[in-house]
This record gives structure tokens, C-alpha cells and sequence, in this order.
């Protein structure tokens, strides 16, 4: 795992000097918000580059810091569906969110492996996910291999 204030060599100074406050004030958010209980919300910002969403697993493990893999998923899944279910008329799914259960908008993915053990499933999806299902239909079903 690379350390999170790790800049591009070529990076300018001032550019290095504010990715490293920007990842001081994550550690303490982080730290924070479990002290006195504040949930969070976990997102990335590569929508609109293609080649850097294949790879945004791969950040996931980074969580580590702060939470045990069981936390880290509950982050993902549960407390992102809840606090995104917060915003009321601007939210998009209409349904239940974060739980599988009868009538929740649930997306499931199938690993191979308990991630709640070991995070780093999730930065190799194409090898460590048999299932991907989304919105009901499955795009991916490696389990009778």
C-alpha cells in the first residue's frame, strides 16, 4: 500500500505541501469522526477518467488505517446507501439502500474470499469477484466454474 501524502516526484513543492496537510486532515476526520461517532461517507473523484476508475479498488485498502475490513465494507455499502437516502428529493434511487432485503435496490458482488478478513479482495475484482449483480441483473457469474 502506498502512504496516502506519497506526491508525484515531478510534483511542484506547493502541490506537495498541500496533499500533505489534505491527507493530515484525513487522518484526523477519520480519526474524529470514530472518536465521537460520526458516520461517514466514502467516495472517490475519478468519474470522468476511465483509466483510473479501473483502478479505484485499489484505494479501498487505504481505509485500513482507520477501520478493520468489517468497518471499511459497512463504510462502503451500508453508511454510504444510508447518508446518500439523506438527501431527500435529490437522491436517485428510490427504494432502500445499503441492505439486501425484499424491494431494496440492492447490488451484490460475490467474492472469492471474506473480505471482511481481507480488503485487499477487492483491488483485483476481475480475479476475486465470481458475482457482480447490478440493479437485479447479473453481468458477472464465474460460480459454476
Amino acid at each position: 500500500m502506498k502512504p496516502l501524502d506519497k506526491a508525484p516526484p515531478t510534483a511542484d513543492p506547493d502541490v506537495i505541501a498541500k496533499k500533505h496537510t489534505v491527507v493530515q486532515g484525513t487522518d484526523n476526520a477519520f480519526k474524529w469522526a470514530q472518536k465521537y461517532h460520526v458516520k461517514l461517507a466514502w467516495g472517490m473523484d475519478l468519474m470522468f477518467n476511465a483509466e483510473q476508475m479501473k483502478k479505484q479498488n485499489t484505494d479501498i485498502p487505504k481505509l485500513l488505517q482507520w477501520f478493520t475490513p468489517a468497518q471499511a465494507l459497512r463504510l462502503l455499502t451500508h453508511d454510504n446507501a444510508e447518508l446518500l437516502a439523506l438527501c431527500g428529493p435529490r437522491n436517485p434511487y428510490q427504494g432502500k439502500l445499503g441492505v439486501i432485503a425484499g424491494g431494496a435496490l440492492a447490488d451484490l458482488l460475490l467474492a472469492e474470499g471474506d473480505p471482511t478478513e481481507d480488503l485487499n479482495l477487492l483491488t483485483d475484482p476481475e480475479k476475486n469477484f465470481r458475482l457482480i449483480m447490478k440493479d437485479g441483473e447479473i453481468y458477472k457469474n464465474t460460480l459454476g466454474q
